[in-house]
């Protein structure tokens, strides 16, 4: 009986070691996206989701979570333009990606109490906005896969990073 709780013990420190560094690397946030940086990240979403026919709606939220700008696309499913919205929140509050939240969840275990977190969204598609190594707000996108809705929300992160 001793031994599993040993094991245990040993993972659970690995666990918040590797959370602790996790934390460090979590860049800090900056001045919050203004319209015009939001809507060239909605239109970056825009071409790559136009490119591979993906009916999406994008959200862009400054570090609070509040919308900034927002678009829906021709035959978007009604459901995603909440959804958008929410990975973007998520993704600029906690300052990392959705689909971090979706891995974490798949691993089961301690992951589950993501769950639990007000505001987080656990699907992919959200990521945070990053401008000279700070985080100036989120992106989110919905209307396909969660996959490719990550990638329509990196196409839109991108172009800002790249300023």
């Amino acid at each position: 009986m001793q031994m599993p709780r040993q094991i245990a013990a040993t993972a659970a420190a690995f666990l918040l070691l590797a959370a602790g560094a996790a934390q460090a690397q979590v860049p800090q946030y900056g001045a919050n996206v203004n319209l015009e940086q939001a809507r060239k990240a909605i239109a970056a979403g825009q071409a790559e989701a136009r490119k591979n026919s993906w009916p999406v709606a994008i959200a862009v939220v400054d570090n609070a979570g509040h919308l900034v700008a927002f678009e829906k696309m021709d035959n978007t499913q009604t459901a995603s333009v909440e959804v958008a919205q929410d990975k973007a929140v998520s993704a600029a509050i906690y300052r990392r990606s959705t689909k971090v939240v979706q891995d974490g969840l798949a691993a089961g275990g301690a992951g589950l109490r993501l769950l639990g977190l007000r505001g987080m969204s656990p699907v992919e598609g959200g990521l945070p906005l990053v401008i000279d190594g700070k985080i100036v707000g989120g992106i989110g996108v919905s209307g396909v896969n969660s996959d490719q809705d990550g990638m329509v929300a990196k196409a839109g992160a991108d172009a800002l990073a790249a300023k």
